[in-house]
């Protein structure tokens, strides 16, 4: 589950994650020897602005590789008027949010609709939109998610509970068993295998994904994507606002199935936020605390990781502003 430690920057800019990448056969690379592991057939190399070639990973023959540079070229396509922020590691994950105009009203906050697409080099992030594979999008039978940008903390919120028909059906699955909620949670960010019990959900195939395929698939989830709607986690986030955490919050953030060090730095960022706007302490404000701290801290998570890590966070706290 982790590797090496990393700290994501942020950029405004492609240019910073659309450098060159390409495969190197290890063939090619090693003439005089025989490659017996055929599950690492090549080496996945990138050189950014002003640094080293890097090798971020070894994959298998079949492994089609998706540069940034075929994003940027259907986001550019199809939005004429787009905020971008972005945040990478140097180990090759990239999370992408496209930040649109629309606005939507969160308690006394204004918050922008976005698109958040995550990608990498190292195979530790899959592809995904909206924390969904693409084939999970494809499928008819598959509620498609949202993201909201927050400018106060530039945070990426993910439409979590979208994936719900109705508020009623998400507090009932809250107080599920744990295994109902882990064949629901397969599809999302790093669902790396089919289940049968859950045969909408497959793993993105990168053997069949030629670049035209992948930009003609992308400009056509991005079109339906960037339509305004109503979204269920929005009121999830109502409630969460209107809810005031109680004199125990430090005591809470340590119970959040996240590390201790970034429960600390978490409630350090929601005493800053308190001030900052002059509010008390409220589980919205708990919950964007927790989602800076894990997309800013270093650590040996990877963005897929910290992306999972998030979700739990959201329905724990929703579970206990509910109960």
């Amino acid at each position: 589950m982790t590797y090496i430690s990393a700290q994501p920057y942020l950029t405004n800019s492609w240019e910073d994650i659309c450098y060159p990448v390409n495969p190197v056969w290890l063939s090619d690379l090693l003439p005089d020897y025989d490659i017996m592991a055929t599950d690492r057939q090549q080496i996945i190399v990138g050189q950014a602005p002003g640094g080293r070639k890097t090798i971020f990973g070894i994959q298998s023959a079949d492994y089609a590789i998706i540069p940034n540079v075929l994003i940027q070229e259907v986001v550019d396509q199809l939005f004429d008027e787009y905020k971008l922020q972005i945040k990478y590691t140097t180990t090759g994950e990239f999370s992408i949010s496209i930040i649109l105009p629309q606005e939507l009203s969160i308690g006394g906050e204004s918050l922008q609709r976005s698109l958040i697409l995550t990608n990498s080099y190292n195979g530790k992030t899959p592809f995904s939109i909206q924390g969904q594979t693409m084939n999970t999008m494809l499928d008819s039978h598959s509620r498609p998610g949202s993201s909201m940008y927050r400018s106060v903390c530039e945070n990426g919120l993910m439409g979590w509970a979208d994936s719900f028909m109705e508020l009623s059906d998400y507090q009932y699955w809250l107080k599920g068993s744990p295994k109902e909620k882990t064949n629901f949670e397969k599809g999302r960010i790093g669902a790396t295998h089919y289940s049968k019990k859950d045969p909408g959900v497959r793993k993105i195939h990168h053997s069949r994904l030629t670049p035209d395929l992948f930009q003609q698939q992308l400009s056509e989830l991005l079109t339906e994507q960037s339509q305004q709607r109503a979204t269920l986690t929005a009121t999830i986030y109502e409630h969460f606002q209107k809810s005031t955490a109680n004199k125990a919050t430090e005591q809470m953030l340590k119970s959040l199935p996240i590390p201790v060090q970034l429960a600390k730095q978490a409630y350090e960022r929601l005493r800053f936020e308190q001030r900052l706007l002059g509010a008390d302490a409220s589980n919205w404000l708990m919950y964007n605390a927790v989602n800076y701290a894990l997309f800013n801290a270093r650590s040996s998570l990877t963005l897929n990781d910290r992306y999972k890590l998030d979700e739990k966070v959201f329905h724990q706290i929703a579970a206990s502003t509910f109960a």
